[in-house]
């Protein structure tokens, strides 16, 4: 059984990154939720990217002064 995803906030935010390094440009288009036995995600995007790289990262606290999850 997996996490319900309207009760539960995600952990991982999704994104479409282009570029490398320092150039990289990053857009969030989604999040993610663990399974409950911690094997697997539970997505759910409002985009989809166009070359088909996707990146899940581990979201921060929002009082972080890196900004996003990288």
């Amino acid at each position: 059984m997996t996490q319900n995803r309207k009760s539960n906030r995600p952990t991982h935010a999704v994104y479409v990154v282009e570029g490398e390094g320092d150039n990289a440009f990053w857009t969030k288009i989604g999040a993610a939720w663990p399974h409950d036995d911690n094997d697997g995600f539970n997505i759910t995007l409002q985009a989809m990217p166009i070359d088909g790289k996707l990146t899940i990262r581990k979201m921060k606290p929002k009082n972080d002064t890196e900004g996003a999850a990288r």
